[in-house]
């Protein structure tokens, strides 16, 4: 919404610039976009002038040489080029050196061999309306010279407020100067509408109103006017509706959108001689029911559509625009001024369908109350008498009545000190409600105790509090009373506390896990990273998953942002791998990062149709990590570290899962978009929980990366796999036999092979296994690994024996050579 500050300074005037007036006012909640300058920026070479003489150009038809009084001891010539240009006129003058709004700086110029020393303006070089063909003729008995600043408004700053939907009282300047008054305090003006000429409530100018649709229409005012003449409106008016974004029409269109620009209540103007039957109806359309409105365009309704009709059928769209064949035209002599309060959402969706929005559907749009009609009713009237030369014929028609009465709400001095966390002195209480319009006054006893006194001590100070029709439905309760103090009295000015604690809040099993995860990650070096949850449809692609692929059950958005953010991510690799090439590109080339977050896919039969989208929708917490470049620093002991690789990725797998108490391993799996020698799935039990490995290499080069190496697991399983609750098993009070064990196996024999052989084989006492050594030469033979083990035994009631560490011992030599071809080494 656009605010003239001059106009606002009418109505409340703070000692403020408007840079800190616009601060002020964001600070309670009135929000500025932005502070501009609208119009003349320096009066300081405008001047009122007198046409003495004007004759044709020597040497240019449609240019005349005029001869103008601008206060000084001889005339000035200036070349004009208005037709309506003549002798004995008061004009507005530029002279050399001014800077008109939008052009740079005047110069005396020579037009068609004749010096011009200065122009004679019209309103839309002022930037005071929008009238560019012929000059602004002043009506003012100002001398020549005089300042033109004191004759017009030339310029203005206008501030562009941000208002919310539950702000509907400060849709008009005179709501915005009441927030002034409030955070400031400086005076406020009484309203525009106090005086009201009209007549009492009754039929106007023999015109009946019947609302057939009270549900959708709450209040329907209106008002006759005769001897109405028609014509450009002052430019006072004109003034202050260009800077604040409307365009002058003629005096009557003008007042009823200046009228709304103060008040915020739209009004539409009937030309009253047209209004066929002098009988209005406002009802629901017909299906198909065509109205062709102000714009020129005919437009179809529909029966949630609001419609006044006189007796040849739709004349307007309730709330939105006015129709072709009642406007007020330059031969208007009458008219019937239309003042009425409509449901915000039917105003919402009506104008939504159409396509049709106006300064009107906008305010109505956010619910308006029925005593705005009235104030606006009698604020129009009064400038259609003293600006139009109108006559008001008696009665005022309404419709619906003025409106419920207000409701009262008890205000507690000690809820108010709870939630604010500080004390508001009673006093300074009262003064901001009753700034911003509320009754405040003391409120009587709610019970007596029975030895006297108050009953309720939290009831003691209590206020009761009338709130005014403007602020029905934003305040509706106690703590909206608190709000309003607080954002007044300063929010920024509240001490900081801590709320009281009622109860302790706990988290569940699986936020536990969470966080333990990734503190073990970030207690590793890695830096946690946050993506979108949202990604494009080439990501598939370019993880080279092929059709039919699970992952390619993926979730599309309605209504995405851009194509660009149109899928819901399915793993979190895609943002890992996103983030990793915005840091590598800007040379961050070693890096270790995770994510913990939700990936979304599509379930169900494999069998269903594959269409992208299809079947139920499922969704999960995991966490992925990356890696690239070197996992560490390197250090004058050690040298340059290795880049990350499989093995890097799987430490960090396993040490998070480790940390949450859970069994696992890692078996041969072909991710598409991994190394297919590289790469494994991991495993609970039997359950497939993620992946680990190093990124193919096509896949890597699609987001310029080198050598990546990547991890992700399903959370949520984790989280409920993993015991609640850590507990303690002691190392046991008897000593451990510890035994190396070197086997030769073939090169496609894995090591979890070789250790799941060992586990199974090896007895209840064998407490541990570790692969500490492999060596592949000549020693062993072509196609063929030696992999050292280290065994430990352990029992908890006893010392183990030699012999009985032996027979284990032969058990898991018999049970590698039998299931995987081993052989014991030397």
């Amino acid at each position: 919404m656009l605010v003239p500050v001059r106009l606002l300074r009418r109505f409340s005037d703070p000692p403020l610039s408007t840079g800190e007036l616009a601060a002020r006012l964001t600070m309670t909640g009135t929000k500025d976009e932005r502070v501009f300058h609208h119009g003349v920026a320096d009066p300081a070479r405008f001047v009122v002038g007198h046409v003495l003489a004007v004759r044709p150009h020597p040497d240019a038809d449609r240019l005349r040489v005029c001869t103008v009084d601008v206060g000084e001891a001889d005339p000035s010539t200036i070349v004009c080029g208005a037709p309506n240009v003549a002798a004995g006129q008061t004009v507005a003058v530029a002279r050399p050196g001014a800077r008109l709004p939008g052009a740079g700086k005047l110069r005396a110029a020579k037009l068609r061999g004749v010096v011009s020393e200065g122009m004679i303006l019209s309103a839309a070089e002022l930037a005071i309306g929008v009238e560019a063909s012929g000059i602004l003729e002043l009506d003012s008995p100002a001398r020549p010279g005089t300042p033109l600043d004191t004759v017009l408004p030339l310029g203005t700053d206008v501030i562009e407020f941000e208002i919310t939907p539950n702000r509907s009282d400060c849709l008009g300047v005179y709501g915005i100067a009441r927030e002034v008054h409030a955070s400031t305090g400086a005076p406020l003006a009484p309203p525009p509408w106090a005086e009201d000429p009209g007549g009492a409530t009754g039929d106007a100018g023999g015109v009946r109103v019947v609302v057939e649709c009270p549900d959708l229409c709450p209040r329907f005012m209106a008002r006759a006017f005769t001897g109405i003449r028609i014509g450009p409106s002052p430019p006072w008016l004109t003034a202050d509706l260009t800077a604040a974004g409307m365009r002058p029409i003629n005096n009557v269109v003008d007042i009823t959108n200046y009228v709304m620009l103060l008040t915020g209540q739209p009004l539409h103007a009937f030309d009253l001689d047209r209004v066929a039957g002098r009988r209005l109806v406002v009802r629901r359309a017909t299906d198909g029911e065509p109205v062709r409105t102000l714009d020129g365009q005919e437009r179809r309704l529909d029966p949630e559509m609001v419609v006044i009709c006189d007796d040849d059928g739709p004349t307007s769209i309730a709330g939105i625009m006015g129709g072709a064949r009642s406007e007020v035209a330059p031969a208007t002599v009458s008219v019937l001024l239309e003042a009425a309060t409509w449901i915000g959402a039917n105003i919402q969706g009506s104008s939504g369908r159409l396509g049709l929005r106006s300064e009107a559907s906008g305010r109505f749009e956010k619910g308006l109350e029925p005593e705005g009609a009235a104030e606006a009713l009698a604020m129009a009237s009064a400038l259609l008498v003293g600006s139009c030369g109108a006559r008001v014929l008696p009665g005022t028609i309404d419709v619906g009545g003025p409106g419920p009465p207000p409701q009262v709400i008890r205000l507690r001095p000690v809820r108010l000190r709870k939630l604010l966390g500080a004390p508001v002195a009673p006093e300074r209480v009262s003064e901001i409600l009753a700034s911003l319009g509320f009754g405040v006054a003391v409120a009587p006893d709610t019970g007596v105790a029975a030895g006297g006194g108050h009953s309720r001590p939290d009831e003691l100070g209590a206020l009761a509090v009338s709130v005014p029709s403007f602020r029905r439905t934003d305040v509706t309760r106690e703590v909206d009373l608190i709000e309003e103090v607080a954002r007044i009295d300063g929010v920024d000015r509240l001490p900081a506390t801590l709320p009281p604690l009622r109860a302790a809040g706990r988290l569940t099993a699986a936020q536990r896990a969470r966080r333990r995860a990734q503190d073990i990650l970030a207690g590793r070096g890695l830096h946690e990273v946050v993506g979108w949850s949202f990604a494009a449809p080439d990501l598939l692609d370019r993880l080279r998953l092929p059709a039919g692929h699970p992952m390619r059950r993926v979730v599309v958005i309605e209504n995405p942002l851009s194509e660009a953010q149109s899928l819901m991510r399915p793993t979190l690799l895609g943002s890992l791998l996103d983030i990793a090439r915005h840091n590598v590109a800007r040379g961050a080339v070693d890096l270790a990062i995770f994510e913990s977050g939700t990936v979304y896919r599509r379930h169900g039969d494999p069998a269903q149709a594959a269409a992208a989208g299809a079947g139920p929708a499922d969704e999960h917490h995991g966490l992925g990590l990356l890696l690239t470049g070197a996992p560490g620093p390197g250090s004058w002991r050690t040298g340059p570290p290795p880049p990350a690789d499989f093995f890097a990725a799987k430490e960090l797998v396993g040490a998070v899962l480790d940390g949450l108490r859970l069994p696992w391993s890692v078996a041969p799996a072909g991710w598409p978009f991994l190394h297919p020698a590289r790469s494994a799935e991991v495993l609970v039990g039997e359950r497939r929980i993620g992946l680990v490995g190093e990124v193919h290499p096509l896949v890597a080069a699609a987001w310029d990366l080198g050598q990546t190496v990547v991890g992700a697991i399903n959370l949520d399983f984790v989280a409920e796999a993993s015991p609640a609750v850590p507990t303690f098993r002691a190392f046991g009070d008897f000593p451990a036999v510890r035994q190396d064990l070197s086997v030769i196996v073939g090169d496609d024999v894995p090591a979890q092979a070789v250790v799941d052989a060992v586990r199974h084989h090896g007895g209840p006492a064998l407490v541990d296994v570790d692969v500490f050594d492999v060596y592949r030469g000549p020693q062993v033979g072509a196609g063929r690994t030696s992999l050292t083990l280290h065994l430990e035994f352990r029992a908890a009631e006893r010392t183990l024996t030699d012999d009985e560490v032996a027979t284990w011992r032969a058990a898991i030599v018999a049970g590698l050579a039998e299931g995987l071809g081993g052989e014991l080494r030397g």
